[in-house]
């Protein structure tokens, strides 16, 4: 990209997680300038494109400032990746509604808040894209993922939504399920877990986070895909 063109801006949420640290670099190399959302710890430097800022996106209003930063660092914002999630699987009758309602909040509701707070900015821009990183649990569900797999599918139906909602504006949404990547949330599992997730997948491997993340920079590129759900593993798909 030259200075005359510096590139189009994306707001990451969740960038300091596996899968956000790959999108981070993967969105920069392509020459994108990056706002690189985080709750906890600030994602680790990957160039001058990308600037970190601190996004909790179950706290009313942090959206709207994450958007606002972009937009007087670079002026603009072209796509949205919400890629925040967090797990508390346990079988029903143990979960509590604690971690029920937290589970929700940011995987799902979390992607609400964030699209609400940048749709202004997409359509001002011309249009661009809302992508949602979702998890194969929201179409074939699991033991001891009621919460997870609701949250998940929810957020299918919301990026359907959304797509007909925001058309008019010229933003395209969809759903990305990047498979059983090798992230510190996989990491927490037993081994005999890890291995019935490779064992379902039908090449019997892990998806890898470089692959993912080229993926969701090349769909950020398309003109005329919205409203559809991206699995990207080898996994059967119970519905289309």
């Amino acid at each position: 990209m030259s200075e005359s063109r510096p590139g189009p801006v994306v707001l990451i949420t969740g960038a300091a997680g596996g899968l956000g640290r790959g999108l981070v670099a993967a969105f920069a190399e392509a020459g994108w300038r990056v706002a690189a959302g985080y709750h906890v710890r600030a994602p680790e430097a990957a160039g001058e494109r990308v600037r970190p800022v601190a996004l909790d996106v179950t706290r009313p209003g942090d959206p709207e400032r994450a958007v606002g930063a972009a937009l007087e660092w670079w002026g603009r914002l072209d796509a949205l990746i919400h890629n925040a999630g967090v797990t508390a699987d346990a079988l029903l009758a143990q979960q509590t509604e604690a971690d029920w309602d937290r589970v929700v909040a940011v995987n799902l509701t979390g992607a609400m808040r964030c699209a609400r707070a940048a749709a202004g900015a997409l359509g001002a821009a011309g249009g661009g894209h809302i992508v949602n990183i979702g998890s194969y649990a929201g179409r074939a569900g699991g033991p001891g993922q009621a919460a997870y797999a609701a949250a998940k599918a929810g957020l299918i139906g919301l990026t359907a939504a959304l797509a007909a909602e925001l058309a008019g504006l010229n933003v395209r949404v969809n759903v990305v399920l990047p498979g059983v990547l090798p992230t510190p949330m996989t990491a927490r599992l037993s081994a005999a877990a890890q291995a019935r997730l490779v064992a379902a997948n039908r090449l019997g491997r892990m998806n890898a986070v470089e692959e993912v993340a080229r993926f969701v920079v090349f769909l950020c590129g398309l003109q005329n895909v919205s409203g559809q759900v991206f699995q990207l593993d080898s996994r059967p798909a119970r519905w289309g």
